[in-house]
């Protein structure tokens, strides 16, 4: 399993590739070529989950080494579990990454970015509980963006206006949004799946805490609850970042502001995304979650 170690040499390494070949296409979606392999998305199909996996899923920059936290942080707590340095991501690292998964001690804590029709599918079958995480689109397109300038792992990206339509189609890394959200839809109502909202989150932390521990079964105290809140607290969590991430840290923990997207979309761009939103996720269970009219109107 690649540790944040062998994460910041790659990070660093990245600085000597071309452009070029910063990011490759495996069935259509785009991954970075310095922490993802082909034979990695090869072998996730026959991965085998366990019932009581602690499992997340979530679009790049909606919070997903945030929610990771959180849940190591509730099964330490409840099973006085050793964290591990690194939480897997499943497609991050190479094969060998699921023999060392597969070694980790229950109940594992592992999250992935990956459009659906790419998940395991013994997620499903085994009966395997699954939270989900997403974040109002204009938001995670700035979020996005400013991932790129500052990762060095992915293409440069000259402005905010040469970025948005990448954004808009699809063609950034791990896919499409739109493409993301509408695939969950179709399991909004499975009680092995929770949708939890990052801006509900960030309103009521103790709230989502208590919510996300339920669904996984693991019994905190209130005070146990309120801890861990006061611990997944962005603002602290960016203060550790450098000393738990390294370089990276910087990436990963930018502002988690709701409504920064104000600071960047022009009155077309945001007219265009209200466009693409009507168009994939209008009247669906999810667009109805993301709350679209409340965090992305002006």
């Amino acid at each position: 399993m690649m540790s944040w170690a062998e994460f910041a040499d790659r990070y660093s390494a990245a600085r000597q590739m071309s452009e070029d070949d910063l990011l490759f296409n495996y069935n259509g979606v785009l991954y970075p070529s310095s922490i993802c392999y082909k034979d990695t998305f090869k072998m996730m199909d026959t991965f085998e989950v366990r019932k009581d996996d602690v499992l997340m899923t979530s679009y790049p920059k909606t919070g997903t080494i945030w929610i990771l936290q959180l849940l190591n942080d509730m099964v330490f707590t409840v099973h006085n579990k050793p964290q591990p340095n690194y939480v897997p991501i499943l497609e991050i690292g190479s094969p060998q990454n699921f023999e060392d998964i597969n070694k980790m001690p229950s109940p594992r804590v592992i999250g992935t970015h990956v459009q659906m029709d790419s998940i395991p599918k013994s997620i499903f079958k085994n009966g395997a509980k699954i939270l989900v995480l997403l974040r109002n689109p204009k938001d995670t397109a700035v979020s996005c963006f400013h991932f790129y300038k500052s990762n060095p792992m992915l293409p440069t990206i000259d402005s905010w206006d040469d970025f948005f339509p990448y954004f808009l189609s699809g063609k950034v890394f791990w896919g499409s949004y739109f493409d993301y959200a509408a695939a969950w839809n179709k399991r909004a109502d499975d009680k092995n799946v929770l949708i939890m909202i990052y801006e509900e989150m960030k309103e009521d932390l103790v709230a989502a805490v208590r919510k996300i521990s339920t669904f996984f079964g693991m019994s905190l105290t209130e005070d146990q609850v309120d801890l861990i809140a006061h611990r997944g607290v962005f603002k602290n969590m960016k203060e550790k970042s450098t000393g738990t991430y390294g370089e990276f840290g910087q990436a990963l923990f930018r502002k988690g502001d709701v409504g920064d997207w104000k600071n960047h979309f022009s009155e077309a761009q945001s007219q265009a995304m209200d466009a693409k939103f009507q168009q994939c996720l209008a009247g669906t269970k999810v667009g109805e979650r993301i709350k679209y009219n409340v965090y992305c109107k002006w």
